[in-house]
């Protein structure tokens, strides 16, 4: 399993555009082959900066899988034009997970 983390820092004044976007851009990564689940959650310090968390099966069902698919041009349509700077994406093997199948966040 990999943990695909991102900071997403959203334009200031434009986070309820941003996060209608997300909810229909949701619908097209949730479809891609390898996809598991994500977490999208707002800074309570930084109220325009948001922390995408994806799990994939495998690395490359994120890069080239989704990056490379005909989806992510719609993806990027919605999505690149709220971010400045553009955020910085890394991928993660998990080491230690207390998370229970159940009540998970």
């Amino acid at each position: 399993m990999i943990l695909e983390h991102a900071i997403l820092p959203v334009v200031p004044g434009r986070e309820a555009a941003f996060e209608a976007a997300f909810a229909e851009a949701r619908s097209i990564i949730a479809g891609m082959p390898g996809f598991v689940d994500l977490a999208l959650s707002r800074s309570v310090e930084t109220p325009n900066q948001y922390l995408l968390l994806v799990r994939w099966d495998r690395l490359e069902d994120h890069d080239p899988g989704f990056r490379g698919s005909p989806e992510y041009a719609r993806w990027r349509e919605l999505l690149h034009g709220f971010y400045d700077p553009f955020p910085v994406v890394e991928h993660f093997n998990g080491v230690i997970d207390d998370r229970s199948s159940e009540g998970t966040a």
